[in-house]
């Protein structure tokens, strides 16, 4: 079996599962976000009354934080009250972030594990070697009811990434790579391995980014086999018991793709559509309105840390405007502590609370129609950031900085000497 379907076996209480299998599996952390009301509304509609185990449940207050309307904030009131009925301890406040950043920080995310969240984008931690996978709100009520869920174990993909990053090019730049040569849609109910000699030249922050985006094939789940690089960062986050499982040697993958990123340049996916990717020479002097470096697909400290690089003693283009949302609390903390936040704000950057923000769509930097943002966050289509004739551009954190400099798309490998 592989890694993963050894996971969903133990979770099942089963010697051995197979792709296309339907097994109900223990979830060892379920996650509600505040977009998804309906799932306290689901949970009383199924005759639920109380939460099958309030220590295996999160809720964050991450896409409206703070709320901009009286319905967000109504939503927000509900879920409060609806934590102290239910003893759930675990209530992740507006102050502190976006749902996946504040799983790795706390050390709720390691191997092993089945987390489901109301959001699409928990593939993220299978950079920990965890089964990460989003659901709705009636499979999040069954959860909170039952502590348990129907899983089909997915087809599995290796993605085996070889070569030398260049100066410039980073995780963002891969994932963009590769999700324009196999199409949005590739990955469908799928799960994708990373596997590969460049996993070494990634940190945890640069993986997450990686598993992250996955979502943009339609993956169900993702998966890093756990190593000393995920050993260094769970040691000094996780303080329970885990298991670490391996595929077994001869495991028959669904497909297998190699990429040699040794030549890969700075990627972009312009609009409409986050597989239509290219180098990002190609729209070089294409003008931005606003440039957005942030949330739970690029805003850790290490994507701060290379915008302060870029922008360090400069002023960003008089004509765009710089928001950056830090992925958590203890993000802004530490890039408080290192210097970057000030080296952003005195480069003309608007901080925004750690969370979702525009990445959205609801609130905290909608774009107006024919406005161009480039964004580190992960969609594109026609409305994601505001008005539907905006255009968005997805790149790395480097790309997001160099632009809001020059005020317009540039290779940012220049700034990177």
């Amino acid at each position: 079996m592989h890694a993963l379907e050894k996971i969903l076996a133990n979770a099942a209480g089963k010697e051995a599962v197979a792709s296309g299998e339907t097994v109900n599996c223990k979830v060892n952390l379920a996650g509600i976000n505040d977009l998804y009301l309906q799932t306290l509304r689901s949970f009383s509609e199924i005759g639920a009354r109380k939460v099958c185990d309030p220590d295996k449940v999160i809720v964050f207050l991450d896409h409206f934080a703070p709320p901009s309307t009286i319905k967000q904030a109504d939503n927000q009131k509900q879920f409060r009250e609806f934590c102290r009925e239910q003893g759930i301890d675990l209530l992740m406040d507006i102050d502190q972030g976006v749902c996946h950043q504040i799983l790795a920080d706390k050390g709720l995310s390691y191997p092993g594990e089945i987390l489901v969240v109301t959001d699409s984008h928990t593939t993220t931690h299978g950079a920990f070697g965890a089964f990460g996978t989003g659901v709705g709100a009636t499979d999040l009520a069954i959860i909170l009811a039952t502590g348990r869920l129907w899983f089909r174990v997915p087809e599995i993909i290796r993605i085996n990434l070889e070569g030398q990053l260049s100066k410039g090019v980073f995780a963002k730049d891969v994932i963009l790579h590769v999700i324009g040569k196999l199409g949005a849609d590739y990955g469908v109910y799928k799960a994708i391995e990373f596997t590969g000699p460049v996993l070494k030249q990634l940190s945890i922050s640069e993986r997450m980014a990686l598993c992250n985006m996955t979502t943009e094939m339609g993956a169900k789940t993702s998966y890093i086999q756990p190593d000393e690089i995920t050993l260094e960062f769970l040691n000094s986050k996780v303080t329970r018991d885990y298991k670490i499982y391996t595929t077994d040697q001869g495991y028959k993958y669904t497909a297998e793709h190699t990429f040699d990123v040794s030549d890969l340049k700075p990627q972009v996916a312009a609009p409409h559509s986050v597989d239509n990717v290219s180098n990002i020479s190609d729209y070089s002097g294409t003008p931005i309105n606003q440039a957005f470096l942030g949330t739970c697909t690029g805003g850790r400290v290490e994507d701060l840390a290379v915008a302060a690089k870029i922008l360090a003693g400069k002023k960003i283009n008089p004509r765009t405007r710089l928001l950056v949302v830090p992925a958590s609390k203890s993000v802004f903390l530490e890039a408080m502590e290192k210097g970057f936040v000030q080296t952003l704000v005195e480069a003309g950057a608007t901080f925004v609370t750690p969370g979702c923000a525009a990445c959205l769509g609801t609130h905290q930097g909608m774009l107006a129609s024919g406005e161009t943002c480039i964004t580190a966050s992960s969609r594109n289509f026609p409305g994601r950031m505001g008005h539907h004739k905006a255009e968005i551009f997805i790149g790395s954190p480097a790309a997001v900085a160099a632009a809001a400099l020059e005020g317009e798309i540039v290779d940012p490998s220049k700034y990177l000497d």
